[in-house]
């Protein structure tokens, strides 16, 4: 049984970073916990530290300040922790490629194979990312 399929096992608990994007994705990742979608009906849980997740939910395109924040929320969060890339934004930097304060891409700023799902859409309905998740 592979290290990530035995860290899937469980519920997973969920971190929720976002990083430069303009807020949409963050709002429809809040809206996944309302009672019309309940995903903590699957065991997902929202975490307050990063130390507890299992998986590190990523929005927005990589913006100088947040690189270096998600770097080190990487470092922190326990291994193996999967990333997944919510968002058009997150999954490739949508309408904010190429501008002054982009870096590079989610997946080419984390160690490579590190991002496990991209989720994308603008903003990505909550069924999207349910199924994402499960």
């Amino acid at each position: 049984m592979g290290v990530t399929v035995k860290a899937l096992m469980k519920s997973p608990w969920v971190f929720h970073v976002s990083a430069g994007g303009c807020n949409g994705c963050d709002i429809e990742v809040l809206d996944c916990l309302t009672p019309r979608f309940d995903i903590e009906r699957f065991g997902a849980v929202l975490v307050g530290s990063v130390r507890h997740a299992d998986a590190l939910l990523v929005t927005g395109a990589m913006n100088r300040k947040s690189a270096y924040r998600l770097k080190e929320l990487y470092r922190q969060a326990a291994k193996p922790c999967l990333v997944i890339a919510i968002g058009a934004c997150a999954c490739g930097q949508g309408i904010f490629r190429g501008s002054y304060a982009m870096v590079q891409p989610l997946d080419e700023l984390l160690p490579p194979g590190v991002v496990t799902a991209y989720i994308p859409g603008c903003p990505p309905k909550p069924e999207a990312m349910i199924a994402g998740l499960g």
